[in-house]
């Protein structure tokens, strides 16, 4: 049995635009944890037995939407909070990529996402904190290189 390849978590990138031509992303700084989520929906639909109409019926499930979710926490850091604060602020969504490097691979996800929430947190004698929720809008494109 082989063991797992794994990578570490500054592996995992989000970035933000710029919304110059060309488009320049750049990850803001501070973050030191971040989650990606995708959702699919799904429509149930009962599936009856032709033969015993009274026997329980099986659900059956078809996918009608994708969605994705991007999380992340860290330090406040003067370097990025205006980006956070601006991509907030936005009444449209903003430009995103996730990165998600492998030794032999990179998966990207691009496209435009809502900053849902912004939270800046602090503790009397401790680093202010961010935490940072955004979701799609539209289809996040996937691509590996």
């Amino acid at each position: 049995m082989a063991q797992a390849s794994t990578i570490k978590g500054g592996k995992i990138r989000i970035l933000l635009g710029d919304s110059a031509s060309p488009e320049v992303f750049t990850a803001p700084c501070g973050m030191t944890q971040r989650g990606l989520t995708l959702t699919k929906a799904l429509n149930d639909v009962v599936i009856p037995d032709c033969i015993d109409p009274d026997k329980v019926s099986w659900l059956g499930r078809d996918a009608a939407s994708l969605s994705m979710s991007i999380s992340g926490q860290g330090v406040l850091a003067s370097e990025s909070i205006e980006a956070w604060l601006d991509a907030g602020e936005s009444i449209d969504s903003v430009s995103a990529k996730v990165e998600i490097e492998f030794p032999a691979t990179t998966y990207t996800y691009t496209g435009k996402m809502h900053v849902e929430s912004l939270e800046i947190g602090a503790n009397n004698g401790e680093r202010a904190t961010i935490t940072i929720s955004m979701q799609s809008d539209g289809e996040m494109v996937r691509t590996s290189v």
